[in-house]
């Protein structure tokens, strides 16, 4: 059996799933419960595969409360997951741990927390997850894990949904430098700091943010091998570092949120320098950003992410293209 018709039987067999447990709710009387809102909004139809697929449909027929962070179709399609048989071919591990890390035990109106940047919350397996309620040019924003909430509180009789615009990664490390240790564009950084004994404090409970420049920014910064950079002073390295290191936890969207009508805004860093962070206009939706460039005071062009938001326990990683440089 070719794997297109094994795929085609498993969504016969879980179509077929789904249907009973509806019929089996229908006859309790209740057709409100976060499993039916979830089926019933075409906007979740993926999130909906998933939760067939890892098992939580039947525990979203319980009496809870529970609170669903469903991430929308489009957001699932950012993620390489845009098509039921693109879910049901995943390894089960991951979409096990995806579909958990958005169910949280407890029914969670964010909009009534604190105006307050990530503010922790637990998932029903224990992943951390971090909400900000902010306003921004009038409006009330909540993100989660820096994703925006474009639908909350929609109500079922066992709890609430809310609504994302991008799929919630559940964290791998509970340490940001071992994020940075794991990936290996950003080997030589990692190096850096272990050569400057600043790998130590990263340890600590944080919150950390790290802008962590990768292979290329290093070689063309001059420390293109772990040579190099053991033959460097570590005081005079660790100055360069914490300058790539904020002491709380920002994802970009936080810098969108924070940033006025200039664009600009300024960062201090874990040296006490500044980096100017400015907004990227978005040039498909006028009016919003699609992210943000940093510059140094000693950088004569804006420095780029080439990669954002990496959750870790205990901080955020970003890989920037350039060294952020204190003086020309």
């Amino acid at each position: 059996m070719n794997n297109y018709k094994y795929i085609l039987l498993c969504l016969l067999a879980f179509s077929l799933y789904s249907c009973k447990k509806d019929k089996e709710q229908t006859k309790e009387g209740d057709t409100n419960k976060i499993s039916a809102v979830v089926a019933d909004n075409f906007n979740l139809s993926i999130f909906n595969t998933g939760l067939i697929r890892s098992g939580l449909k039947a525990k979203m027929l319980e009496t809870g409360p529970f609170t669903a962070i469903a991430p929308s179709d489009a957001a699932f399609a950012s993620a390489g997951l845009g098509t039921a048989a693109a879910v049901l071919g995943a390894e089960p591990a991951r979409i096990s741990a995806i579909m958990n890390y958005h169910i949280l035990n407890g029914s969670y109106e964010l909009n009534k927390l604190p105006f307050l940047f990530n503010q922790e919350i637990r998932s029903g397996n224990g992943g951390k997850l971090f909400v900000t309620h902010w306003i921004k040019a009038g409006d009330t924003i909540l993100t989660i894990n820096g994703s925006k909430v474009i639908a909350q509180n929609i109500k079922a009789s066992n709890g609430l949904v809310q609504v994302v615009e991008q799929m919630l990664e559940p964290y791998t490390h509970e340490l940001v430098t071992d994020a940075i240790a794991s990936d290996r564009d950003i080997s030589l950084f990692y190096q850096a700091l272990q050569r400057s004994g600043l790998i130590e404090t990263l340890k600590g409970k944080g919150p950390y943010t790290i802008f962590a420049p990768d292979n290329k920014a290093m070689i063309a910064f001059g420390l293109p091998s772990l040579e190099a950079i053991n033959q460097m002073d570590p005081a005079v390295l660790a100055t360069v570092l914490r300058y790539h290191i904020l002491t709380d936890r920002r994802f970009v969207y936080d810098y969108i949120l924070s940033t006025g009508k200039s664009e600009k805004s300024e960062q201090t860093m874990l040296d006490g320098n500044s980096v100017q962070i400015q907004l990227i206009p978005d040039s498909a939706t006028p009016g919003n950003y699609s992210g943000i460039r940093l510059k140094g005071t000693g950088n004569t062009s804006p420095v780029m992410l080439t990669k954002r938001d990496v959750l870790t326990g205990n901080g955020v990683l970003h890989t920037i293209g350039s060294v952020l440089k204190i003086t020309q």
